[in-house]
């Protein structure tokens, strides 16, 4: 297969892959740099094929390996700041912030999609047309609970 062929497939399956998606964890490992290193271009991609409001999380793993980290707290922490995405580290093997991890991307997806139906919201145009109904007055509303609901 040629390699423009490749190239075309790759991009629809990624398209495909993506679509729809509003959040994502960008994950690598803190004592391999060159997984840290693979985030921008990760980022990247993401963000060529999802919406801009798509909330993203870079997340160190393995941070219980002190002893072998090769890629600093400050370091990731300044990248994410620079990429605007939220950023945390974790240690699957301790069960550290995993699921603080899912929970936090979460509920920022929670609030971008609320920010969105507020904005919606608030554009009168896009409001669907309702139909007026007149309930009547406190007299109308009393002659019904005299009369009943259903009484013959």
């Amino acid at each position: 297969m040629a390699d423009g062929e490749t190239r075309k497939r790759y991009r629809a399956i990624t398209s495909a892959y993506y679509r729809g998606a509003v959040g994502a964890l960008l994950v690598y490992d803190v004592t391999r740099h060159v997984t840290f290193e693979n985030v921008e271009r990760w980022l990247k991609e993401l963000r060529d094929h999802t919406d801009a409001n798509i909330v993203v999380m870079l997340v160190g793993n393995k941070a219980d390996l002190r002893h072998l980290r090769a890629v600093s707290t400050e370091d990731a922490r300044t990248f994410a700041e620079r990429e605007n995405t939220f950023f945390m580290e974790t240690s699957a093997l301790e069960s550290l912030n995993v699921e603080n991890a899912f929970t936090e991307v979460l509920t920022q997806i929670y609030h971008v999609v609320s920010k969105k139906a507020l904005e919606i919201g608030d554009d009168p145009a896009a409001l669907p047309k309702g139909q007026t109904i007149n309930v009547g007055s406190r007299d109308d509303v009393s002659a019904v609970k005299k009369s009943g609901c259903c009484s013959a």
